[in-house]
């Protein structure tokens, strides 16, 4: 075209958005969301022994880990700037019973590698994961009569359980159960034991998806788990009544709550963070992390681009941090990127 030709084509325009997206530094100026380090939280897979690092196969990247590694392990991820992890035990399957007594041992696995991670690296935060399924020679994360869960009875031995971990040393308790009235249970309990400043992290709309597979897993209740969890976890299709379960939880005393699973329910994040404006979390979990790894690895998409997008996407929604796999990658790449 000559120059006549290309001015004549110019629109009068006044407005270009383009113009704030021409080169990086004008793109980092007008950023509106950023991801930090800070934002993340690492869950990890403990196993008992010393020593010992096994591959979790549906999940590529990631380990199931002896207390001796896993501590050492998240010392790393603190000096990176991870904030906190996230605890979760693969329990010997000799242990497990249908009462889940091994739940309120002060010396099983939890207890001992939150112990050992305070003293490996005391200035990051501990979360435990405070439910059942892990401890059940059944799976179900409560207490089961024939096909029933058992609500009220399930909510005493989680209180129990809290208190356990806080004694253990646990910052933050996490009951991911959804049994009714749990989180206002282990409040009171954690209080009447002395323990008024540790934290409770509600997972408080966590839905019965499909998309737990691979932690099934990792913490060995895939082959365990009797029929499924949807006569407590939530219905995929309901959106108002996490908002019911998050004023709850508020009010029994939850200083934060979570979101899980976390891509395919941004929705539910955003309406979360906008009706209550309290610390909200999304859960980026096993399902979703495997999916960006099997893409990456098979070379549908950039693996770490894919990564760091959907990260972006948890904060983007309203998220305050995100529970990831990715966690000590991902602020590795936050890190050389400054």
């Amino acid at each position: 075209m000559t120059d006549r030709e290309i001015s004549s084509t110019r629109l009068p325009l006044v407005q270009r958005p383009r113009r704030n997206r021409k080169s990086d530094w004008s793109r980092r100026l007008v950023r509106e969301t950023t991801l930090d380090a800070s934002d993340l939280i690492w869950p990890i897979f403990v196993i008992e022994g010393e020593g010992r690092r096994e591959p979790v196969s549906s999940m590529p990247g990631v380990f199931r880990q002896s207390i001796d590694l896993a501590a050492q392990a998240v010392a790393e991820a603190a000096a990176l700037g991870v904030p906190a992890v996230a605890l979760f035990p693969n329990t010997d399957p000799r242990l497990r019973d249908e009462t889940a007594s091994v739940a309120l041992d002060p010396n099983n696995l939890v207890c001992r590698a939150c112990r050992a991670i305070k003293e490996t690296a005391p200035d990051i935060g501990v979360i435990t994961d405070v439910a059942l399924d892990p401890y059940t020679s059944h799976g179900h994360d409560g207490l089961l009569s024939g096909d029933e869960i058992l609500n009220d009875e399930t909510v005493a031995v989680l209180a129990a359980q809290a208190v356990t971990q806080a004694r253990a040393g646990a910052d933050i308790i996490a009951p991911s159960d959804m049994m009714d009235g749990r989180v206002g249970a282990i409040r009171s309990a954690l209080d009447a034991e002395g323990f008024q400043n540790v934290q409770i992290m509600s997972y408080a709309a966590k839905y019965a998806s499909a998309f737990y597979g691979p932690f099934r897993d990792a913490i060995g209740t895939n082959k365990t788990l009797r029929g499924d969890k949807r006569a407590y976890q939530m219905d995929p299709a309901n959106t108002d009544e996490a908002l019911r379960e998050v004023a709850l939880d508020l009010e029994q005393g939850a200083d934060m709550v979570m979101v899980k699973p976390g891509m395919p329910y941004l929705d539910i994040v955003h309406r979360i963070a906008e009706t209550f404006h309290t610390p909200t979390f999304a859960y980026q979990v096993s399902g979703e992390y495997a999916m960006i790894m099997a893409a990456g690895q098979n070379g549908w998409l950039d693996e770490e681009r894919a990564m760091m997008e959907s990260l972006l996407a948890f904060k983007r929604a309203g998220a305050a941090g995100v529970l990831t796999y990715f966690a000590p990658r991902a602020a590795e790449l936050l890190r050389d990127a400054k």
